[in-house]
């Protein structure tokens, strides 16, 4: 999507370590109207898998997949890092990597927003080692929810994530993928 490489190539930041930082327009301030176009074009990419919801993690992927709900008329579950007290206390709960925060973290949803059965999109912002949407997966298996597509805005495919989400035999769909970062340069691939 070449709104979101243009942007990325504007605004974003290498910080070293894989790490590229986007917050300047995705998820600590949030770039609305590109957001919507992301959300636009998930619409298209997924519009055959006919999703019941859509599933994605605290904080950074709320943006997209809210723009990808509007799209597809569709609501949106994010899985939170903390269980609030108005959570039941049964909740289907699994543990992830943070890329970012070098440390794991908690990625917890209300068994009220993930009925078994329904057919469940997940939308996030990165797609890295795999290991934070591989978490999001378990909370769907565990609701005995039924996947149906991986959706992130941008994939670091130099980290090889991908492979480990193609196994669970669903589309994966990256609007941007970066095949190198090396010397702080970008590199998208086609």
């Amino acid at each position: 999507m070449k709104a979101l490489q243009d942007r990325i190539l504007k605004d974003g930041k290498y910080l070293n370590n894989g790490i590229l930082r986007v917050d300047s327009f995705i998820n600590h301030q949030v770039d609305p109207l590109l957001m919507d176009q992301c959300g636009e074009e998930f619409a298209k990419e997924f519009a055959r898998v006919k999703a019941d919801r859509i599933l994605t993690a605290e904080i950074s992927g709320i943006a997209p997949a809210l723009m990808a709900g509007k799209h597809m008329n569709l609501p949106v579950v994010y899985a939170r890092k903390h269980k609030p007290v108005t959570m039941p206390d049964q909740v289907y709960f699994t543990v992830a990597p943070s890329h970012t925060k070098g440390n794991m973290v908690d990625l917890i949803v209300s068994p009220d927003y993930l009925p078994r059965g329904e057919k469940v999109l997940i939308i996030d912002d990165f797609l890295a080692s795999g290991s934070t949407i591989l978490g999001l997966v378990r909370l769907v298996q565990a609701a005995g929810a039924e996947l149906v597509g991986i959706g992130t805005l941008i994939e670091k495919s130099f980290e090889g994530g991908r492979r480990s989400l193609e196994a669970l035999g669903v589309p994966v769909v990256s609007l941007v993928r970066i095949s190198s970062m090396e010397s702080g340069k970008i590199t998208f691939t086609e």
